[in-house]
C-alpha cells in the first residue's frame, strides 16, 4: 500500500477524499465508491499502486486518439477499479472487481520498468487506460514523471470525474487525453454511471485551457443517449471550448448489466456526425463499424481526404506536413505528419 494523495483529515479518523469528483468521506477500515483507496487509522491509502492488471502495446488510434501523433503507438496501462460504476462498462470484468467482488489482482510493476517496457517496445507514449486512471493517480504520476524524462508522452483515457485540486498536480505532466463525454444529461449520469455531469464539463473546460490536446467520446446506446436535441446540445458545448475538438461517436454493444439494448444502428451513428458536423465542430468519427467513412479525417475546409482509416490503420493521403495538400488549410492536432 502507498499513502493516498489529495485527501484531508476529519474528526475520528475519518477522511475525505478529494481526488475524484466523489469527494467521499470515508470512515476508519472503510473504503471509497473507487474500492481501492482504504482508510486505515485516518491515514488513506491507495490499494493500487503499481499493481497492473494490464498491460499491452497499441496503436494510438485506440484510444481514441485521431489528431494527436497518428500511426503511432502507445504503451498501456491499467490497474484494477473505477469510480463509476456505468452498467455498459466494456471492462468491468477488472474496472469492477474491486467493489463487487472485493479483489485487488495485479502485478508488481515498478514505474521505470514500465517506462523501459515501453521504450523498447518502441511506443512514443504511455497511455493510462482501460480501466479509470485517476484511482491509481499516485503510480500514474510516477510512471508519467519518469517518461517525461524520457521524451516519451503521456495520455489519458478518462471518465473526466477528476477534480480541480487533481487537475492542477497532473496538467504539467499530461500531453493528451480522451475524454467520455457519456451523455448531455445529469440523469443519465445518475442513473447509468452514478455520477454526475457537471464534473466531467468542468475537466474538459480545464484540460483545453490548460493546454492539453482534448478528443471526446461519447458511447451512444439506443433510448438512453441518443435524442437528436441532446446530441445537438453536447456538440454545441465542445464547440463552445474549440470546434478543433475531435467527436467521436461510437457503436454500442449489449454488455454488462445492460444486455436488453440493441446494439446501436449504424445510422445513428451517422445521424449524430451530421448533427456534429452541422453544429460546427471540424472532426467528427464514427467508432466501432470498420469501414465506414466516418473513421477517416476530411479537411474541414475543402473535404479532402487527409488521412483514411480502416479500423486502427491509417494511410495518410492528403496532409503533409500537418497541412491539406488540396488547400492549405492545417489539421488541428499534434505532431501530425
Amino acid at each position: 500500500m502507498k499513502e493516498a494523495m489529495l485527501y484531508r483529515r476529519l474528526e475520528s479518523e475519518t477522511v475525505e477524499c478529494f481526488l475524484c469528483a466523489q469527494r467521499c468521506t470515508i470512515k476508519p477500515g472503510k473504503r471509497g465508491r473507487c474500492a481501492v483507496r482504504q482508510n486505515d487509522g485516518g491515514i488513506l491509502h491507495s490499494l493500487v499502486y503499481d499493481q497492473l492488471i494490464a498491460q499491452h502495446v497499441d496503436p494510438i488510434e485506440k484510444k481514441p486518439l485521431f489528431h494527436f501523433r497518428p500511426g503511432s503507438r502507445s504503451y498501456s496501462i491499467a490497474t484494477a477499479g473505477c469510480n463509476f460504476r456505468c452498467l455498459f462498462c466494456q471492462n468491468a470484468d477488472i474496472s469492477q472487481l474491486p467493489r463487487e467482488q472485493h479483489l485487488i489482482p495485479g502485478r508488481r510493476v515498478p514505474a521505470a520498468d514500465v517506462v523501459g517496457e515501453a521504450s523498447r517496445s518502441g511506443c512514443t507514449t504511455i497511455s493510462y487506460t482501460y480501466t479509470e486512471p485517476t484511482v491509481f493517480m499516485e503510480y500514474a504520476l510516477d510512471v508519467a514523471r519518469i517518461a517525461r524524462g524520457a521524451g516519451m508522452g503521456n495520455v489519458f483515457v478518462s471518465n473526466g470525474y477528476m477534480t480541480a485540486e487533481a487537475m492542477e498536480v497532473l496538467a504539467p505532466l499530461l500531453d493528451a487525453a480522451n475524454i467520455d463525454l457519456k451523455a448531455f444529461s445529469d440523469e443519465f449520469y445518475r442513473e447509468q454511471c452514478g455520477a454526475h455531469l457537471q464534473p466531467v464539463l468542468d475537466t474538459l473546460r480545464l484540460m483545453k485551457g490548460c493546454g492539453i490536446w482534448v478528443e471526446v467520446t461519447t458511447l451512444l446506446i439506443p433510448g438512453l443517449n441518443d435524442d437528436p436535441g441532446e446530441l445537438r446540445q453536447l456538440a454545441r458545448y465542445l464547440v463552445s471550448l474549440g470546434p478543433e475538438i475531435p467527436w467521436h461517436v461510437s457503436r454500442f454493444h449489449p454488455t454488462y448489466r445492460l444486455l436488453d439494448r440493441r446494439p446501436t444502428p449504424v445510422e445513428t451513428l451517422r445521424m449524430a456526425r451530421r448533427i456534429g458536423l452541422e453544429e460546427g465542430l471540424h472532426y467528427v468519427y464514427t467508432g466501432n463499424v470498420p469501414g465506414d467513412e466516418g473513421e477517416s479525417t476530411y479537411c474541414h475546409s475543402c473535404g479532402e481526404v487527409l488521412i483514411e482509416r480502416f479500423g486502427f490503420s491509417t494511410r495518410f493521403r492528403g496532409v503533409e506536413n500537418g497541412v491539406c495538400i488540396g488547400c492549405g488549410m492545417a489539421m488541428a492536432g499534434v505532431g501530425i505528419p
